[in-house]
């Protein structure tokens, strides 16, 4: 019996048997490729903490730096203990759930402390990593990006203007334990120590990365004054026998 193309019930069954191939082969290669994509996205992700540290990632061997200079640790019961499990790609749940992650860097000009911020832009999510100076005062270099803003404006956050303007600004406000560093509107920052120019034409962009970096080190100003050996009362200096002033000195289990 001859074979006939033309009809219908040859069409369906010759679809049907294309989209079953096409669709085995792409399972193949998706789950061939799998491991090769989650180190690629776990060795950007290394590359975004070493830029915040202000290492040019295109330099170095990111993973090997990372490994020789980059230690992940959570902030548990006052103190930074080592994190065991595997390494995060992404930190906004993590955040939510209470495991506060710090990347605790050892570069040439000194130690630094690496907190991750999530938060939402104007098309879509946003995150970034800020590195502090050992006083956990100054911000020593940060890194930003976002899933959908707009190329040319909002996309701008992950540019290295951008990020570079963080460079030793002021996390809280000058006589006060409040955190004030913030992106404001392009053109009117009024308090150089603590305010970021924001991106020229993403006045919304901009306000999402100002929430994110206020609302994100907001939830690890407990470790920042822990680490700091601040007073939660009124940012008094420590060490006075004062009882507004007795943060402890934070431990690091090795």
């Amino acid at each position: 019996m001859k074979l006939n193309t033309n009809s219908n019930v040859y069409t369906v069954v010759y679809a049907a048997i294309l989209v079953i191939v096409v669709a085995f082969l792409l399972a193949f290669v998706s789950s061939a490729l799998k491991d090769t994509q989650e180190a690629n996205v776990e060795n950007d992700t290394k590359g975004q903490i070493l830029t915040a540290l202000r290492i040019d990632k295109s330099q170095v061997n990111v993973e090997q730096t990372f490994q020789a200079n980059v230690k992940d640790m959570l902030f548990q019961d006052g103190q930074l203990v080592p994190y065991e499990g595997k390494f995060l790609t992404a930190y906004g749940t993590e955040i939510k759930n209470g495991n506060l992650h710090v990347f605790v860097a050892s570069t040439d000009d000194g130690t630094k402390y690496v907190i991750p911020v999530t938060g939402h832009g104007l098309w879509g999510g946003l995150w970034g990593y800020i590195a502090l100076n050992e006083d956990l005062a100054t911000v020593y270099g940060a890194y930003f990006y976002h899933e959908s803003e707009t190329a040319g404006l909002g996309a701008r956050i992950g540019e290295a203007d951008f990020r570079d303007r963080f460079r030793d600004k002021q996390v809280f406000a000058e006589g006060a334990g409040d955190i004030a560093l913030t992106v404001v509107k392009a053109g009117s920052v009024k308090n150089e120590a603590n305010e970021v120019d924001g991106v020229t034409g993403a006045t919304l962009t901009s306000k999402g990365v100002a929430a994110m970096v206020s609302d994100g080190l907001a939830v690890y100003k407990s470790f920042i004054e822990t680490a700091s050996g601040s007073c939660q009362a009124e940012a008094a200096p420590c060490g006075q026998e004062d009882a507004e002033c007795q943060a402890d000195t934070l431990e690091v289990e090795q």
